[in-house]
């Protein structure tokens, strides 16, 4: 097992994926301000109960699903009275095995788990169909005047365009990403991501569809 301080937020981090954090609490410039002086990563994990800016003094209870990403940080912006931006990279899925309390911020003692491929005939083929979903997906948005878009941009390696399917993907909820992310094989994320890609999609053509006009007139003039 691996210690390491965790980052509670709102929410879900994957691998190979980007995210950008504003830190401005005390303890978390102190926890970022020492993983930048001994270069560790630190983990992202989404809270499950309570708030990430309630103190870990017992008076409330702050706990996060198990399941978690390790977070690299890549790009540091310094800011005014010790503030600062971050942008991670995401690496390595964990799960949380215990928690201490005792350090401003929250501490996890946690296992890596990487994912693993599954079938590997279903997963071969589920790339190419979710390639297309996220393609038809990204156009209705783009159409909509929401993105810009180029399928260029579409990673080509399968594990890349999973996660990056996950991230992309607005319309589920942070517990929805959060089951994602704890999906056991790449195989069965693909095709989970299918059925929500399909979903959203059947839904934003119906949303920005012009409206069926009818005649209210019963009468022909005929």
């Amino acid at each position: 097992m691996i210690e390491l301080p965790l980052f509670p937020l709102n929410t879900v981090l994957f691998p190979g994926m980007p995210l950008e954090l504003h830190i401005f609490e005390e303890r978390y410039k102190e926890m970022i301000g020492m993983c930048i002086e001994k270069r560790l990563p630190f983990g992202i994990v989404l809270l499950e109960s309570g708030q990430a800016e309630l103190p870990l003094d017992g008076s409330a209870e702050i706990r996060p699903f198990l399941i978690g990403c390790t977070a690299h940080i890549t790009q540091v912006r310094p800011l005014p009275q010790g503030r600062m931006n971050i942008t991670v990279v995401g690496k390595e899925r964990f799960v949380i095995r215990s928690l201490s309390y005792e350090k401003p911020y929250l501490v996890g003692m946690i296992d890596v788990i990487p994912i693993e491929k599954g079938d590997l005939m279903a997963l071969f083929n589920g790339k190419n169909v979710l390639m297309k979903w996220i393609e038809r997906y990204l156009q209705i948005l783009e159409s909509a005047g929401q993105i810009q878009f180029d399928p260029k941009q579409l990673p080509g390696d399968v594990t890349s365009l999973i996660y990056l399917g996950a991230v992309l993907l607005q319309g589920i909820s942070m517990a929805q990403k959060q089951k994602l992310l704890a999906t056991q094989s790449l195989s069965e994320m693909t095709q989970d991501l299918i059925t929500l890609y399909r979903r959203e999609v059947v839904l934003l053509e119906a949303m920005l569809s012009p409206p069926v006009q009818h005649d209210l007139n019963p009468f022909s003039l005929n």
